[in-house]
């Protein structure tokens, strides 16, 4: 599952470009994430420039 800090999170954008399977979207004010969609690789999470994006073992 993937966790975006709307404190730290700049709503850059770069999260939502290199998505390979494209969970993540921005809206007007925030970066919306589809859980179901994402497979957790992680990519988001690197290529995050402040850090707001982390990743938690959610339910199956």
């Amino acid at each position: 599952m993937i966790i975006i800090d709307k404190e730290k999170c700049l709503w850059c954008g770069t999260c939502v470009g290199v998505c390979p399977v494209l969970a993540m979207t921005l809206k007007e004010t925030y970066v919306d994430v589809d859980q179901e969609r994402c497979t957790s690789c992680g990519i988001c999470v690197k290529a995050c420039p402040v850090g707001a994006i982390t990743m938690t073992e959610g339910s199956e």
